[in-house]
């Protein structure tokens, strides 16, 4: 099966004011359908990677290497492809959701107006067409009463809420790739869960392709086939998610994997508490 992502000794530039490497030659491939998990500590270019198989690196940082998306009729290499190349890209072949929704989803524009953008761009969709289309992508992702949801601006509705709406924009054309920085992170722990499992859910349903970049070893590893492990911009282990929390390679890997083991014997767990 080829390939939908191949990434070659892909890498970050920082060009001014001290000119250094952020990330460096980060290769790999991702077929599709699986699901992939890049972990590390903050800095380590998780989200610089993202970034850059998006097309949406700005000056003074500048892409290197290669980042290839393959599907279908699409061979676009993003690190060097024209910006109206990636316009048709983004959204229908690769799509993204951030952490912080608040940063990802204009403040000025009604919601329903910001999923109808991509829904008319890429797809095409008018008039009543597309305001049924809106309304669906709210409750696909369940999101009550979505006329009300359509109607509101951002700072009119909670945190959960809008990283739904990022998540019904990130998957309003139908993208084959979907990366996923740290989508939980700025949310209550009660409402993570609910996050995690919709997106789960929609990649599962859709038979999506998935980057799952997070600092959480143990969430990584419960979403994904395979684990890329990151620290100061280079790539220290790729492996089978079963095969790296068994047998890490990398001592850097084995420190990540203890830490984690060690936390999770330490928080309560209601069988624990229920013998104690």
């Amino acid at each position: 099966m080829t390939p939908l992502l191949t990434l070659d000794r892909l890498g970050v530039r920082l060009e001014a004011p001290q000119p250094r490497d952020l990330v460096e030659s980060v290769s790999l491939t991702l077929r599709p359908g699986e699901r992939l998990g890049i972990i590390g500590e903050s800095g380590s270019g998780k989200s610089l990677t993202a970034l850059a198989i998006l097309g949406l690196l700005a000056h003074p940082l500048r892409a290197r290497g290669h980042a290839r998306l393959a599907t279908g009729g699409v061979d676009v290499d993003v690190v060097t492809a024209p910006q109206r190349r990636l316009d048709r890209v983004r959204g229908s072949i690769v799509s993204a959701v951030f952490q912080e929704p608040l940063a990802s989803l204009d403040p000025l524009m009604r919601i329903g107006k910001q999923l109808s953008w991509p829904l008319a761009h890429h797809r095409g969709l008018r008039g009543d067409a597309l305001r049924r289309a809106v309304l669906d992508a709210l409750a696909d992702v369940q999101l009550p009463h979505p006329e009300r949801i359509a109607r509101s601006y951002i700072h009119e509705i909670s945190g959960g809420q809008r990283q739904r709406v990022a998540i019904a924009l990130a998957l309003a054309a139908g993208p084959q790739l979907l990366i996923a920085d740290e989508p939980t992170t700025a949310l209550d722990v009660t409402v993570q869960a609910g996050v995690l499992e919709l997106l789960q859910r929609e990649v599962s349903e859709r038979g999506m392709t998935l980057v799952f970049i997070s600092h959480d070893l143990p969430v990584v590893a419960g979403i994904t086939d395979r684990v890329l492990v990151m620290r100061q911009g280079r790539q220290v282990e790729l492996a089978d998610t079963a095969t790296l929390l068994a047998a890490p390679e990398a001592e850097y890997t084995r420190t990540l994997v203890a830490a984690s083991r060690e936390l999770d014997a330490f928080l309560p767990t209601p069988e624990k508490e229920g013998t104690s």
